[in-house]
């Protein structure tokens, strides 16, 4: 290639405490603009923030999560400029003592496949706790109303090295850590309620050259797919640019989701820009290795180490294993269910082309399904010893679905059993043979798909409940 794309990203982590960061205040979401506040969050006068010793834990507990080494010396500053969603015209940051350094993500290539020359290791700078500002409202008539209920929530800042080289790695950089966050459970990284967040810087830098190019950042990345779009775009606006003699110039920059554009919103500050230093009013924070073991301990088993589980227990292949174990409760899911039913490839089966699909179209997460490892296991089983077909096992899942019954209660209910019984299905077979003469003239002369024809007639003559296997073989035999 002509430029080397380099891709860094800054991503906001909310961390799910119940009370702010240097306060009291509930974090709840969706509360009547400025009710969870307090003179300390407002910033009044007077007043002096306590810290959190649960938002600590957490941080830590997600760096050691990210194979971030944590500093035993830790210190607040403040990050010094003037906005109107920031009350005490400074927000409450770490800058050059950061609590966690030196971290890094596995990623693989986005088909989900896991050969050696597919893995890729991003490295992250720095894991750093800071306060989150208000919201700014633009009601369109010129007036703009601030919410400050979450000004204080506790946030986790992960910064990467610039090390991703394409859109796609940035996509799976993200949702690698956020994976790896969500396992955790120090965060519910729910973007649409602003609990993940991210900014991505970009440049580009002629193939060969070793000092990297004028970055861009951009903002308003509101899902991970955005984040991909937009650097795409951005790849291609600073190439043109380049290439008809121009230059880029450091700036920050928002994407138009909308547009499908890039546009200028201000120059890029740097840091002597914010005029950090020490919080006066916040002591360093001291780590001692011991209180780091403790919570290293409580590190459950993260995707990486399970999805090796997975592949060497259940036998299940790379691509399987990266959807299932994205989502760590979609990977509990499937493992009540596969102790349930020990078919570990037709419970992956259904789970990732059936139900994923019921998901994605409702638009909610395996959670909040009403569909349970119980039921799946059940339908599956019914199919496995031929109660039911495959066709019909999707019409009784797509039910429990939406209703939550029993898959027995509506097999029996809609009288769903597979039919069996050869003599009635051989008689249904001898009528559609009679009735398509044509057809089995084509069959004997050759045409062997008109084998499909004939299946699909019983099939709508049954109302999908005869047993395939016996109608291919009766077929056969009457055919011949």
């Amino acid at each position: 290639m002509k430029y080397v794309v380099v891709i860094g990203i800054e991503v906001h982590i909310q961390l799910k405490t119940g009370t702010k960061i240097f306060c009291g205040c509930d974090t709840g979401f969706g509360a009547e603009p400025n009710t969870l506040v307090c003179p300390v969050c407002l910033g009044f006068p007077g007043v002096l923030p306590v810290l959190n010793q649960r938002v600590v834990e957490y941080a830590i507990l997600a760096s050691l999560a990210l194979n971030c080494k944590i500093t035993p010396l830790s210190r607040f500053h403040r990050k010094n400029y003037f906005y109107p969603d920031l009350p005490k015209a400074y927000q409450i940051s770490q800058y050059d003592e950061p609590l966690a350094v030196n971290g890094y993500i596995d990623i693989f290539n986005g088909k989900g496949e896991k050969d050696e020359k597919d893995e890729k290791k991003i490295r992250i700078t720095r894991a750093h706790l800071e306060e989150d500002a208000g919201k700014l409202i633009h009601s369109g008539e010129g007036i703009s109303l601030v919410d400050y209920n979450r000004t204080g929530v506790p946030l986790l800042e992960i910064v990467s090295q610039p090390d991703i080289s394409t859109p796609q790695e940035a996509y799976d950089y993200l949702t690698a850590l956020k994976a790896i966050i969500k396992y955790t459970g120090v965060s519910d990284c729910n973007m649409e309620e602003g609990s993940l967040r991210c900014d991505a810087n970009i440049s580009i830098k002629p193939a060969g050259d070793i000092a990297l190019g004028t970055k861009a950042e951009i903002k308003n990345l509101n899902s991970f797919r955005a984040v991909e779009k937009a650097l795409t775009y951005e790849i291609q606006r600073q190439t043109k640019l380049v290439d008809s003699g121009g230059s880029v110039v450091q700036e920050t920059r928002l994407w138009d989701e909308k547009k499908q554009i890039t546009s200028s919103m201000r120059s890029k500050e740097e840091a002597h820009d914010y005029r950090y230093f020490p919080d006066p009013d916040l002591m360093p924070i001291q780590i001692s290795q011991e209180y780091v073991q403790s919570i290293q301990e409580t590190i459950p088993e993260l995707p990486q180490t399970k999805a090796k589980r997975f592949v060497s227990q259940y036998s299940l292949p790379e691509y399987d294993v990266h959807i299932l174990v994205a989502d760590k409760y979609l990977a509990d899911f499937y493992e009540k269910t596969v102790h349930l039913l020990a078919n570990p490839k037709m419970v992956s089966n259904w789970i990732i082309t059936e139900l994923l699909c019921l998901l994605g179209e409702a638009r909610i997460g395996i959670n909040d399904c009403q569909v349970t490892p119980e039921h799946l296991s059940k339908i599956l089983q019914m199919i496995e010893i031929g109660t039911i077909s495959g066709k019909i096992g999707k019409d009784v899942l797509l039910e429990v679905f939406k209703t939550g019954m029993p898959p027995e209660q509506i097999v029996k209910e809609k009288g769903l059993v597979q039919i069996t019984d050869t003599n009635e299905l051989e008689s249904m077979i001898d009528k559609i043979l009679q009735e398509n003469p044509k057809a089995v003239e084509q069959y004997r002369e050759g045409k062997k798909q008109a084998l499909g024809f004939f299946v699909g007639q019983v099939m709508r003559m049954t109302s999908g409940k005869a047993q395939p296997e016996m109608v291919n073989k009766i077929l056969q035999k009457r055919l011949e």
